[in-house]
């Protein structure tokens, strides 16, 4: 905890002050964030960082995988379904991406599991893409090698795609045209974007400035 308030020390005597105007305003006018970003909890992975964007400029809900379940109207705790009603029918942002990365724990878990569950609650929530699993196989002796990762993280994020379209409100605004969804996936390692393109359903690197080799 000593380290953590020490950054929030360190955020209130720099980042704060440089930022105060614009806290100000998001308290008194309230959000209205220009995108939904469904991400990894993956600690290495900070969508604010990554698209460099500041306070009040993103609604992020975070899980395991970035996945999004189907829509389901019942009794059950439904966190990543109510945090995606509130920013879809709520706030009316305009766009949805989903956030896949590479390396990801969920999905390695997803492929090695051969759908028993792994814990009381990952098992389960990775189950929403058992598609996946079928779809891209470990090898004979149990291993996933990094392309088949690579492959079912990729793909991961395509059942998400799929998935926002089962929600009413987000399928109603994406046939009107006022809401637009997106996928894409950041390496880790490298710092790379991949970006999904809609006409070909695949994933093409997103272009940048060549600063970092």
């Amino acid at each position: 905890m000593d380290d953590l308030l020490d950054g929030y020390r360190r955020f209130r005597s720099g980042r704060f002050p440089e930022q105060q105007a614009n806290f100000l305003r998001l308290a008194r006018d309230g959000q209205a964030p220009g995108a939904i970003i469904i991400a990894c909890c993956d600690s290495r992975v900070d969508p604010q960082m990554i698209f460099d964007a500041g306070p009040g400029d993103l609604f992020i809900i975070r899980n395991v995988a970035n996945l999004v379940p189907p829509y389901a109207r019942n009794k059950d705790y439904h966190g990543t379904s109510a945090a995606l009603e509130f920013g879809v029918a709520v706030l009316e942002v305009p766009q949805i991406i989903v956030m896949g990365h590479g390396r990801c724990g969920g999905v390695r878990a997803l492929l090695a599991s051969d759908g028993e569950d792994v814990g009381d609650f990952i098992g389960p929530w990775m189950n929403i893409a058992d598609a996946v699993r079928r779809r891209h196989p470990r090898q004979s002796d149990g291993s996933v090698d990094a392309a088949t990762l690579t492959a079912a993280e990729l793909d991961v994020i395509r059942v998400s795609l799929a998935n926002l379209m089962t929600f009413p409100f987000v399928r109603d605004r994406v046939k009107a045209g006022t809401l637009k969804l997106h996928g894409c996936s950041f390496d880790v390692g490298l710092g790379h974007l991949l970006v999904l393109d809609p006409k070909t359903g695949e994933f093409i690197q997103a272009e940048d400035d060549g600063a970092a080799a």
